[in-house]
């Protein structure tokens, strides 16, 4: 399969070669320019088959191809073993807030979750649904601000698994290492910062991760989930949503999101051409670091995240005077800097720094930010 980028042409061109607008959004989340513009050359005809992609049969020999090569392509950026099946599903993380219950948890079981902020929370209240949850630890105490130190957490008597939220996208707090849960199955939701660092799948039971941020258009999860954790699914599950049924289907026992996952294979090969996650991860290190240290060092701006958990994909701050939130969203967003406005949980604004932004993005930010905390402050 020939996957070498097109020359720029038309539009594309010009937004690549000046590119005047930096999307900060937290998701749906901007993609690589070069990306998108070979998404666009191959529309209209995907490598001479005179179709598209966006019509083209998901049990087509052009699809498989895509589905072998995408799936290729993500085992190697984060080193999967074998011991793990990759799928590809319908919906977004949200939907394994109830599949990952209704396909580990039995009647007679409990699962252990860690509460960091709303989408774990999210995550506890539909696993609800489906057997006993224990919050074997919480920060809503602490705000959400930081992670409860591992020596406090309290598993119930054999856990069938252990739940919780790598990177929280709206509070900006994320784990900077895997939590130590000894045997038990450990699930992750990475949607937030899946492939922005080099992670060891064979210490995990499933990771979810949702396809709006790093990965590619909205619409798709992720799924990486130990073999032996397959088949574990009750019998009144719908077999849409048993992870054994979508294994042993090749994730196409019915009609995927064959553009998503199309786009998802492009970003993959992307990621591959720039380093790797190894390089992703230097990459947002460089760029959160900078934001947090302007934020830091100015009585304007302020994130309450205690320091060693501070999100690298999504950097929530406030203004000294939230007078001011709205003027400052005016004046960034006539400076070409989109989506900063925060959560409407929290407030404030928050710039999600996810592997397509570009250095100069943070430039414009940072000089942006600098100005008008001097005219303001």
């Amino acid at each position: 399969m020939n996957n070498t980028v097109p020359e720029l042409s038309g539009l594309t061109a010009t937004k690549a070669a000046a590119q005047k607008i930096y999307n900060f959004g937290a998701g749906p989340a901007m993609l690589p320019v070069a990306v998108m513009q070979q998404a666009q050359q191959e529309l209209l005809d995907w490598h001479g088959t005179g179709i598209s992609v966006i019509e083209m049969s998901h049990r087509s020999k052009h699809f498989t191809s895509i589905v072998e090569e995408s799936e290729a392509d993500l085992r190697e950026l984060l080193n999967i073993p074998a011991t793990h099946r990759v799928l590809f599903l319908q919906g977004g993380a949200s939907s394994q807030f109830a599949m990952v219950p209704m396909n580990l948890l039995a009647e007679d079981a409990t699962a252990d979750y860690i509460h960091t902020g709303i989408w774990s929370g999210k995550a506890i209240k539909e696993a609800q649904r489906f057997g006993r949850i224990n919050v074997a630890a919480s920060a809503e105490s602490e705000g959400f601000f930081t992670i409860p130190e591992r020596d406090s957490w309290h598993f119930s008597d054999e856990p069938a698994y252990v739940y919780y939220t790598d990177n929280e996208t709206i509070g900006g707090l994320e784990f900077s290492a895997l939590p130590d849960v000894g045997d038990i199955p450990l699930v992750s939701d990475m949607t937030s910062h899946f492939l922005s660092r080099p992670v060891d799948v064979s210490k995990l039971g499933v990771i979810i991760a949702g396809s709006q941020k790093n990965i590619g258009p909205a619409g798709m999860v992720i799924v990486i989930v130990r073999e032996d954790l397959l088949g574990r699914a009750g019998t009144r599950i719908p077999s849409l949503y048993d992870y054994d049924v979508q294994n042993k289907a090749k994730s196409l026992f019915n009609t995927p999101p064959t553009f998503t996952w199309y786009m998802a294979g492009l970003v993959f090969k992307w990621i591959k051409r720039q380093g790797g996650v190894v390089a992703m991860q230097s990459n947002s290190i460089s760029r959160s670091s900078r934001l947090y240290h302007a934020i830091d060092s100015s009585d304007f701006y302020d994130n309450p995240v205690q320091v060693e958990y501070r999100s690298r994909m999504n950097v929530p701050f406030t203004l000294q005077d939230d007078t001011l939130n709205d003027a400052f969203l005016a004046e960034a967003q006539a400076a070409g800097l989109r989506e900063l406005k925060g959560h409407r949980s929290v407030g404030g604004m928050r710039a999600s720094l996810y592997n397509a932004m570009p250095e100069a993005g943070v430039d414009v930010l940072l000089d942006f930010m600098q100005d008008f905390a001097r005219r303001k402050g």
